[in-house]
């Protein structure tokens, strides 16, 4: 009796979860274009999606955002990482905790508090606030992950590099890189998916020369889901599940 349970609770669990992205995922290859009916199997609305010029600029400015400020947050992150790891200094409790502070505040908040801050320093909204926005909110996540990898590594290894006359520079590309690498890695996936999927943020900072995908998709569906739509959002699943696995690989790869 406990077991059917179990398997009846985890399976009506499964369901809540998933029975919307099936749906969403059956209605971009359903003929009709209302999506209530199945009138058959049809590619006709990934064709209408690739003839779509407004969304594939929208989306290539999505994915440019995303591969900068993704290696930008993860280049500053890896460094933050390593100073906090080798170093130790009065406010590095508090730097910690501010980095949590960041990662937990809800979007709304962060959202205004950098469009306050932008519009102070006369900053045009645009590409270059989006760009600053993305690093921002990604830069925490870099932190927590590239540092709890190197939380695990004996410090005497950096000790003996050091006796044996390793400068600061061979020390962080021949010891802490390659064992860190994984989680750097890990970081960047994290720091791309997350920007890539952003609303919120990005709806307070950019200016209206410059849209992104996922902006231009919530302005879409305000007058109805489009059956194209349904396509992008399949693939932006697909592309999010495949970084998602391929983060969590890196990660338990090198544990």
């Amino acid at each position: 009796m406990t077991k059917l349970f179990k398997s009846s609770f985890l399976f009506v669990l499964y369901a809540y979860l998933y029975i919307p992205i099936i749906v969403l995922i059956a209605n971009s290859f359903n003929q009709s274009r209302f999506g209530f009916h199945w009138q058959g199997f049809s590619m006709r609305w990934y064709e209408a999606l690739f003839n779509n010029d407004s969304l594939l600029t929208a989306a290539g400015h999505s994915i440019t955002i995303a591969l900068l400020s993704a290696t930008a947050a993860t280049a500053i992150g890896t460094l933050t990482s390593v100073a906090l790891y080798r170093y130790r200094f009065r406010s590095k409790a508090m730097v910690n905790g501010m980095l949590f502070v960041v990662m937990m505040s809800p979007d709304i908040v962060m959202a205004i508090a950098l469009l306050t801050l932008f519009l102070a320093l006369g900053f045009s909204l645009g590409f270059w606030s989006l760009l600053a926005a993305h690093i921002t909110f990604c830069l925490p996540f870099v932190v927590v992950t590239v540092y709890s990898r190197l939380n695990g590594f004996d410090k005497n290894m950096l000790e003996a590099a050091k006796d044996l006359g390793a400068t600061e520079g061979t020390t962080f590309w021949k010891i802490i890189f390659p064992l860190a690498r994984p989680a750097v890695a890990a970081g960047w996936l994290l720091s791309f998916t997350l920007s890539l999927d952003d609303v919120i943020i990005s709806s307070f900072v950019t200016g209206p020369d410059y849209q992104i995908l996922p902006l231009r998709i919530y302005s879409m569906v305000k007058i109805g889901v489009s059956p194209d739509v349904n396509a992008l959002a399949t693939l932006l699943l697909v592309a999010s599940l495949f970084l998602v696995v391929l983060a969590q690989l890196l990660l338990k790869d090198k544990k």
